[in-house]
């Protein structure tokens, strides 16, 4: 059983939250500044990433985070998730892995894959 405090509840709520817009929330409650993020298109520091969450916030206010998979080993979480920026579009798959310590992400890791309308794969991407 999974209490709030572990650190896969504290992953998918972090992501929940940034989804939704609160962003500064999601920092204060879950990201130790002092950690680092691996995500190539920003400069380092979540800082910056934090920024770069509030202006895609901006431009896709009612994007929708469905979360697939959540897998927990240690002070690792994965989480596995199908992201909509906008209503109508197929969107794209999402993989976040985070690292924890002392019940904060100390780091992060995120990936994706964007989707087609269509597919030849019948499987489907989930």
């Amino acid at each position: 059983m999974t209490t709030p405090e572990s650190p896969r509840e504290a992953a998918v709520q972090f992501l929940h939250l940034v989804t939704s817009g609160k962003i500064h929330e999601a920092y204060q409650i879950y990201i130790d500044m002092k950690g680092k993020h691996h995500n190539t298109f920003f400069p380092a520091g979540f800082s910056a990433l934090r920024e770069a969450m509030q202006e895609n916030h901006t431009q896709y206010p009612k994007k929708q985070l469905k979360i697939i998979h959540v897998l927990h080993d240690g002070d690792l979480v994965a989480v596995h998730s199908h992201l909509t920026l906008k209503a109508g579009e197929p969107g794209m798959i999402t993989v976040h892995l985070f690292r924890f310590k002392n019940g904060k992400i100390v780091e992060m890791w995120d990936c994706g894959q964007a989707l087609q309308h269509t597919s030849p794969n019948k499987e489907g991407a989930f």
